[in-house]
């Protein structure tokens, strides 16, 4: 979308290479939750997690500061009058998965980490 409306001035510059870091980051971030924190949880270890679960919270921040730079650079992902289809389509599935991050994100460190240390 850069590239193809790059003479607009509202075009969002720089969100492909937020997005891009912020599905590596949550990529990483998923394969050391189902290969090293989970089998943890499930083997009833969840006590002997702070490390794993203290690494997990603060990759949640850096996914909510990555979050707030596509917000900044979308606008608070609102596209503008002259917005196309896809540009508009875009948006609505980038708002999508920052609701669907928060909501994962809110269910881990206050339900999930909390009842894996009380050993829950």
């Amino acid at each position: 979308m850069e590239r193809v409306h790059a003479d607009k001035p509202n075009v969002p510059r720089g969100l492909t290479k937020y997005l891009t870091a912020l599905h590596e980051e949550l990529s990483s971030h998923m394969m050391k939750e189902e290969q090293i924190l989970f089998p943890m949880i499930k083997q009833g270890m969840g006590r002997q997690a702070t490390g794993p679960i203290s690494v997990m919270e603060s990759e949640h921040d850096e996914a909510g500061e990555l979050v707030d730079v596509i917000k900044h650079v979308t606008q608070n992902v609102t596209p503008p009058q002259e917005a196309c289809t896809t540009w508009k389509a875009m948006y609505n599935g980038i708002n999508e998965m920052i609701d669907d991050l928060m909501e994962h994100i809110s269910l881990e460190n206050n339900v999930l980490f909390p009842r894996a240390l009380a050993g829950e």
